[in-house]
């Protein structure tokens, strides 16, 4: 089963940077493609994000710096749009491993979180809302819009994660990897200034 497994996870980080799933997605179309189903075991998520770095290392080395700029600095304009809401970047685009595919994914932190739906009305920014599973496994309202990014020519997801005030805490924790799974405004403007991946 540890043939699948290694089949799995390079299935799976193509689908990643060549179609932008999702870990789990991925995973779960991943097994399907190899015919293992339930039977074989999946790769953890670091174990998928390592398969990531090596497909874009081999693949994407020449295009794929620009791509996460762009995405960087979208992700910034929105960060300063709504600072109130104490933005985080977290997912590809801040671990450096996204491409024109990957979505943009920010938390936001609020003390009333209809706030930031009304604060998108009043931007006349159109965002379709549902919930997914947030931090701790509890769903949380996930805001999704469409925004253009004129440097790679094609529209981007920006989806806006909605969390209390207090969630913060338990945010920023080291992950596996000993890094910070987000980062503020502040901190991406370092990673772009930097050009840092």
């Amino acid at each position: 089963m540890e043939s699948y497994k290694a089949e799995i996870t390079a299935i799976a980080a193509r689908l990643v940077v060549e179609e932008g799933l999702d870990f789990g997605t991925a995973k779960r179309r991943a097994a399907k493609q190899t015919g293992a189903g339930g039977r074989a075991t999946l790769p953890d998520n670091l174990e998928l994000e390592e398969a990531v770095e090596e497909y874009i290392a081999i693949f994407c080395a020449d295009t794929q710096p620009a791509e996460l700029r762009a995405l960087r600095e979208i992700a910034l304009h929105w960060m300063q749009r709504l600072a109130q809401f104490r933005p985080h970047l977290g997912g590809a685009v801040w671990h450096g491993t996204a491409t024109r595919k990957s979505d943009i994914y920010l938390q936001l932190f609020c003390d009333d979180g209809k706030a930031a739906e009304i604060a998108l009305i009043d931007m006349g920014v159109r965002f379709d809302v549902r919930s997914v599973p947030g931090l701790h496994g509890a769903q949380v309202d996930a805001l999704s819009i469409h925004v253009r990014s004129e440097t790679l020519q094609e529209n981007i997801g920006l989806h806006l994660l909605v969390y209390d005030l207090d969630d913060i805490r338990g945010a920023l924790q080291p992950d596996a990897r000993g890094r910070s799974p987000r980062g503020d405004t502040d901190a991406l403007r370092r990673l772009i200034d930097n050009k840092h991946p």
